[in-house]
């Protein structure tokens, strides 16, 4: 791991003084506010985000634009979050030149991820940025693009103590991202649409998001596949479901069968509503714990599954509790938070 990278990682994950713009917006403007070089596609939601991002930027790399795209988190890399043109972005030369002002300004690692990301699209000249928002909408670190498309992929429950305990409520902040020109692309059925604050509203998803911003239909000639989401290996499938909707998401897209599930959940979920759906796709729980410092300790989590499933395991090491989860019976469902996942890959490269 490079000096860059290892600097990033080591990065507050979260503000110690609250959600704001005025730290993102000062760390941009001393990097000549490069976000205002393009206009941009915003994918704000709870879950998917990811694999639309990808997939409005496969549809206009397609159209012949030249794209910059960054999301978050990651799975393999963390050059995964900083795309140009549908590769990998030079992650470490554009830490260097962030690295400066945002140790001066205290910037968390979000910020300085997103900071860096919008200085490289303006370094690359791309024509478009295709920007995952983190948690919110309204006081995201995001929340600084010159967008001409808004995408809400869905909503759901999450981070209520920041954004709410209501969906319409999530659903405002999110949208608060929202200018008076963009055009709105929201869920087909109109869920949220009395929530748009302004702009033109279309109903879809990902192409439609697309076609909005070159304002003509887009081929997609192949789904978006992203390590970590839907993912299959030798008697194993790893999906990041982090909450109980992208578990509701997972359940309906596994093939029947009795899984032993191998899961890290952070702290802030539901976690008793996301442990009793996942006892609906096997018996067998092998709890582990993730990298991140909201991560439930192993031994806790598998208490709080006991309830919900008929063997319960507590492995705190991740590659050994995958291991253990084998050893049970397969198919394994590794699953619960998108961290976990990733440090199963780091765990892979040592």
């Amino acid at each position: 791991m490079s000096d860059e990278i290892a600097w990033l990682a080591g990065l507050s994950p979260w503000p110690e003084d609250g959600f704001g713009l005025e730290r993102m917006r000062a760390l941009l403007a001393a990097l000549g506010n490069p976000q205002d070089r393009y206009p941009a596609v915003h994918i704000v939601g709870t879950n998917g985000k990811s694999t639309a991002t990808l997939t409005v930027e496969r549809a206009l790399l397609a159209a012949g634009l030249s794209v910059g795209a960054t999301i978050s988190p990651h799975i393999r890399d963390w050059s995964d979050r900083l795309r140009i043109d549908g590769q990998p972005g030079d992650l470490e030369a554009a830490l260097r030149r962030v690295r400066r002002d945002a140790e001066k300004l205290a910037a968390t690692q979000f910020e300085t991820m997103t900071a860096a990301a919008l200085w490289a699209f303006a370094d690359a000249g791309v024509d478009v940025a295709v920007v995952e928002a983190g948690l919110g909408g309204r006081f995201d670190a995001t929340n600084v693009l010159r967008s001409r498309v808004v995408l809400l992929t869905n909503i759901g429950l999450e981070h209520t103590d920041v954004l709410g305990d209501t969906v319409e409520a999530i659903a405002t902040e999110k949208l608060a991202v929202v200018h008076s020109d963009d055009t709105v692309v929201i869920l087909p059925d109109g869920t949220f649409r009395s929530l748009v604050p302004q702009g033109r509203i279309e109903f879809g998803g990902a192409r439609e998001a697309a076609a909005a911003f070159v304002g003509h239909p887009v081929d997609l000639p192949e789904p978006v596949s992203l390590p970590g989401r839907l993912e299959w290996r030798p008697g194993e499938i790893r999906d990041g479901a982090h909450n109980p909707d992208g578990v509701s998401w997972l359940l309906a897209h596994l093939p029947e069968a009795d899984y032993t599930i191998c899961a890290s959940i952070l702290g802030d979920k539901n976690v008793e509503l996301m442990l009793s759906r996942l006892a609906t796709a096997g018996s067998r729980f092998v709890a582990t714990s993730s990298s991140n410092a909201r991560s439930l300790a192993a031994a806790d989590l598998a208490e709080r599954a006991r309830p919900h499933f008929g063997t319960v395991e507590s492995v705190g090491d991740p590659s050994a509790a995958v291991a253990r989860a084998h050893t049970l019976g397969e198919p394994v469902l590794v699953t619960g938070s998108l961290y976990l996942l990733a440090d199963l890959e780091e765990a892979a490269r040592r």
